[in-house]
Parts: structure tokens; C-alpha cells; sequence
């Protein structure tokens, strides 16, 4: 990356989910990149043999998973897991996996990054990998170019109880504490339906009531955000602020660009 003497690029990446690969290249011709969360892969339901949990449990358990998730049989999907890790120190298995994957993540990030977590996110381990030229930020805001971005990161409780989860009042206490920004820079989406709906797994994703609303009072050039891997919206606009999914970059490799 390199600066730029009449504009600002900036690239923007949420639901990395693992790729690295992609990861390394995704700042390519910007003055500073955008991470928006989910670097960890727990199980990819595009390839039901990459991820944390087919490591430890095969393919065929993490095929069952995903088939009852998928049909909100969320009860029959706890009930299986309880089952496998059972006898298994879980906590341990899974930071150990996660250090592994935020070792590679964040050597692939190029500098600058601002970055916040996402749902599946692990905030507590994020200091020990954040290296010089990474910024960490939820609840904060931070100038680019002249323009000033807000980040809030993490998820509200959902059925899949992922690890970055926060009730509805510290999550909009997050929100509050930025005040009126130019770009609003989150894991979720506010909560619109259209923006909510994914239409491959075929349920709505949490969103929240307090960026929207934050959305509505503070009116923000853009709001992005990822999350919902398959939007029925991609984008749309909110009075005078451009919401934007900018992807599910597991899947494509590539960053949305942003450029003033």
C-alpha cells in the first residue's frame, strides 16, 4: 500500500473465515485496509471439510451439524455437539486452534489495518497477534483522509451463541459512544429485514436496532458492514447513508473499495 497525494482508497473485508491467502493481497492498490471481523474458521458450510470442527470431528459430524442448523433444529445441533465434546477439554482445543489461525491472520494483514471483531471473534486473544501498523477498535472512532470511521464490533446473543456475542444495551452503548461519523463500520447490519435475510441458510441474521437508529439520527455517509454471507440486499440507502454489505471475503478474495 501507498499514499496517495489527491485521494484516499480505502479497502474494506469482513467474514474472512480463514483466507489468508486473500488476506495478504487484499490491501493491493489502497492507502489502508478495513477488517470488519469473523478471521476465525469454525466450520465453513461451503466446504464442510474446512474449519475447527471437522479437524476435530470429521466430515461426516460436521455434514450433520450443518444439516440441522441449517433446518433450525438448533436444539437436535446442541445436543449433538454436547455428545462429541464430551471427555474433551473444549476451551482448550479451541484457543489452540483459534491461536493458530490468528497467527497466520494477522502476519497476512497488510499496514495499515483498522480492524474490529466479529461474532466468532475471540477479543481476548487479539492483543497477543496485533502487531505494529493493526488498529484494534470497537466502540472508537479513528480519522482516514480526513474522514472520520466509527467501529463497533461483535455480535448480539443469537441460537448459535458464537463467542463474541453482547447483549442489545452494551451493544448500543458501543454505538452511542462514536457519535456522528462519517463512515459507520460494524460486523452486523442494522436491522432491515432485506439486509438481515441470508438467503442460502435461509434465516435471518441478527441485526441491530441501534445502528439503524444511530443510521437515522446521525446520518452517516456510509455504513458497512458483513455478517450475512448471502444477502437478499446488498446494499441500500437509509435517508442519505449508503448501507453496504461489503461481502462475504472467504468466498470472493476480493475487498470493496472506497475511494473520496
Amino acid at each position: 500500500m501507498g499514499g496517495r497525494k489527491s485521494s484516499t482508497r480505502v479497502h474494506v473485508v469482513s467474514d474472512v473465515h480463514g483466507n489468508a491467502e486473500a488476506l495478504a493481497r487484499a490491501g493491493d492498490g489502497a492507502d489502508a485496509l478495513i477488517c470488519l471481523g469473523d478471521l476465525v474458521l469454525f466450520l465453513d458450510y461451503a466446504d464442510h471439510s474446512r474449519g475447527i470442527f471437522p479437524d476435530l470431528f470429521g466430515i461426516e459430524n460436521a455434514d450433520r451439524i450443518v444439516e440441522l442448523r441449517t433446518a433450525r433444529r438448533f436444539d437436535e445441533a446442541r445436543d449433538l455437539g454436547r455428545r462429541l465434546w464430551a471427555g474433551l477439554d473444549r476451551e482448550q482445543l479451541i484457543e489452540g486452534a483459534v491461536r493458530r489461525q490468528y497467527a497466520e491472520m494477522f502476519a497476512a494483514f497488510p499496514q495499515p489495518t483498522y480492524a474490529t471483531y466479529g461474532n466468532v471473534d475471540i477479543p481476548g486473544l487479539w492483543p497477543e497477534y496485533a502487531g505494529p501498523g493493526i488498529t484494534v477498535l470497537d466502540g472508537q472512532r479513528v480519522e482516514i483522509g480526513g474522514r472520520v470511521f466509527g467501529f463497533v464490533g461483535g455480535g448480539l446473543p443469537s441460537p448459535m451463541r458464537t463467542p463474541y456475542e453482547v447483549d442489545e444495551e452494551e451493544y448500543a452503548a458501543k454505538v452511542e459512544a462514536l457519535g456522528e461519523v462519517d463512515v459507520l463500520c460494524s460486523h452486523i447490519p442494522p436491522e432491515v429485514p432485506e439486509l438481515c435475510y441470508d438467503t442460502v441458510a435461509r434465516r435471518f441474521e441478527r441485526g441491530s436496532e441501534a445502528l439503524l437508529a444511530a443510521i437515522r439520527r446521525t446520518r452517516p455517509r456510509y455504513a458497512l458492514f458483513g455478517h450475512v454471507h448471502q444477502p437478499l440486499a446488498r446494499r441500500m440507502r437509509i435517508g442519505g447513508t449508503e448501507c453496504v454489505n461489503v461481502g462475504h471475503f472467504a468466498a470472493t478474495g476480493r475487498p470493496w473499495a472506497l475511494e473520496w
